[in-house]
């Protein structure tokens, strides 16, 4: 059975345990239809459909059902859905918020003059988004005029990212800006307040309701949040915090992958020079 027949029959058994759990009366509303009043679009799939032809989850067919969804209004006005690019086992995954209308037109993240940006904030850290960062938002369509995502349009995407996370198991996440940073933390504190120092993905609110961060066998992954590349384009005086960020994530991912370290090496020293506070924190590396 192909991916896209999965999803169909996941889509009739979801709609059908909701009839026989809660009766029709109380979904009649929800699901009645004519024939020239088409049902609304279904909320996106269960994480375990989410598969490919073989059985296994896979990117592809991730990318294959945020191409086919229209589970919220954005799926009607996008022109390309932007799922997300990048290594299949990256050091870092990169989350924003939305694509803008570059990511809309090519159906890439990150393309635009902000995204030119990203590219440079990354590369002062030793990280590439073809070599070991993989780059997604939050939100797989483009809200229009670039504002930020609704909650029912998080909503509806959620399991889609969710599921790149489990699957590409970054050592680190690097959320770009408030709408990913509140979304991957869940918290509802701004950026100023989040950025700058890390957290966790679980974050630690999933202990209220299961007891446990690893609930589905998920180890919490190291968060850090920053300043959008959009925002600092705006107002220049962000850049500095933003690259300060960037050395703390430096220094945590030096920590995790003694690879990344070696590769890093020059730019470790050369900022530890610029820097006495920056050289304390990387003298181990340094030695």
């Amino acid at each position: 059975m192909k991916a896209s027949e999965k999803a169909v029959l996941a889509r009739f058994l979801d709609t059908a345990s909701d009839w026989l759990r809660d009766g029709y009366a109380l979904h009649k509303e929800e699901y009645s239809f004519t024939d020239d009043d088409p049902p609304p679009s279904p909320p996106p799939l269960p994480l375990a459909y989410l598969v490919d032809e073989s059985g296994g989850e896979s990117l592809e067919a991730i990318a294959a059902e945020i191409a086919g969804c229209t589970s919220c209004g954005l799926g009607k006005t996008r022109t390309n859905a932007v799922p997300g690019e990048g290594p299949e086992h990256p050091l870092v995954m990169v989350i924003g918020e939305g694509p803008g209308a570059d990511e809309d037109a090519s159906g890439r993240p990150f393309v635009g003059k902000a995204g030119q940006l990203l590219d440079k904030m990354l590369a002062a850290i030793g990280l590439s988004r073809d070599r070991n960062c993989y780059i997604a938002n939050v939100v797989k369509c483009r809200p229009p005029e670039n504002r930020d995502p609704a909650p029912e349009e998080i909503a509806a995407c959620a399991s889609y990212l969710e599921t790149q996370i489990r699957l590409l198991k970054p050592k680190a996440i690097l959320c770009a800006g408030r709408v990913a940073a509140q979304f991957i933390l869940s918290t509802g504190e701004g950026i100023n307040r989040l950025r700058g120092r890390f957290g966790e993905y679980p974050a630690a609110v999933a202990i209220e309701k299961t007891g446990t961060l690893q609930s589905d066998g998920m180890i919490p992954v190291p968060v850090l949040p920053t300043y959008h590349p959009s925002a600092i384009l705006r107002d220049e005086s962000l850049k500095r915090p933003a690259f300060e960020d960037l050395k703390l994530l430096m220094v945590k991912l030096a920590a995790m992958d003694k690879a990344y370290a070696g590769e890093c090496r020059p730019l470790l020293e050369k900022y530890a020079a610029q820097d006495p506070a920056f050289s304390e924190q990387v003298r181990e590396y340094l030695d």
